[in-house]
């Protein structure tokens, strides 16, 4: 199984970030043809307040995002894990990642379980449930015969998520995100590779990168790919790019039997 992650820089201006999101994965089919490609966290709006974060939102599936990545799965017969974009269901907004088979379908919806709201290094706040509302439910889905789990941002500092996530099944766990660059520093890497241990599975960060919000914000970027031993084995660098790397599902079954942590649970 192939991956390609999409590392972007999405700014307040929609239209432009859905331009740059399909130019980006015409380009990684063309040049690596991925099984599955991974967007980042808000890849086609990441602007401020309220009444902007919610008035750039769809209902599906007839949002802008959700037609243009339905197309483009069906085009290039490969599954989209769509980032995330702001879903409109009702009075409620919730941050939702979008997963489109190779036929176009909508093959998995996932809705943000674990809210950012924090007081950030720096001064800096964040606010994610004064426009988000929480997401409940645990998703998985398929590419293949290979089974893959959701999450996003700041889920990865919640390993009950991902142990769910295994015992669902998940081979492979994706984690869209626009990572803040204080936190990521010293953070991204670390929980990202834990998680892959714990669980023994593929882990693929994707991350915003660079500056927005008038460069009041900035995202840590480095995307990358882990195996299930806990090694980085592809990764972006500090700025707009893709990565690939092919997942060798032997290793994962070499790695869950010579250290077989799932069946040595104790608590539930």
């Amino acid at each position: 199984m192939k991956v390609s992650l999409i590392q972007m820089n999405s700014q307040n201006n929609k239209s432009e970030n859905l331009k740059t999101a399909a130019a980006m994965i015409e380009k990684a089919v063309s040049d690596e043809a991925p099984d599955l490609i991974v967007l980042p966290e808000y890849y086609a709006y990441l602007g401020e307040g309220r009444d902007n974060i919610h008035g750039n939102g769809e209902f599906f599936p007839d949002g802008e995002s959700y037609k243009l990545m339905s197309g483009l799965a069906a085009k290039h017969r490969v599954t989209i894990h769509a980032g995330s974009v702001v879903e409109r269901d009702g009075n409620n907004h919730y941050n939702t990642t979008l997963v489109f088979g190779p036929t176009g379908e909508e093959i998995a919806r996932y809705r943000k379980i674990h809210l950012f709201d924090v007081d950030a290094p720096g001064g800096i706040s964040y606010r994610e449930s004064d426009t988000i509302s929480r997401g409940e439910d645990v998703v998985t889905y398929k590419v293949g015969d290979v089974t893959v789990g959701c999450a996003i941002c700041y889920d990865i500092r919640f390993p009950e998520l991902f142990r769910k996530l295994r015992d669902a099944g998940a081979d492979v766990i994706v984690l869209p995100a626009a990572f803040t660059l204080m936190t990521g520093k010293d953070h991204w890497e670390t929980l990202a590779r834990a998680r892959a241990i714990e669980t023994q599975t593929y882990f693929l960060a994707v991350g915003q990168v660079l500056s927005h919000a008038d460069g009041k914000k900035w995202c840590w970027g480095h995307s990358m790919v882990i195996d299930p031993w806990g090694h980085v084995v592809a990764q972006c660098s500090d700025r707009v790019a893709t990565t690939s790397a092919r997942l060798d599902l032997d290793y994962t079954g070499h790695v869950r039997r010579n250290v077989p942590v799932a069946q040595h649970h104790v608590l539930a």
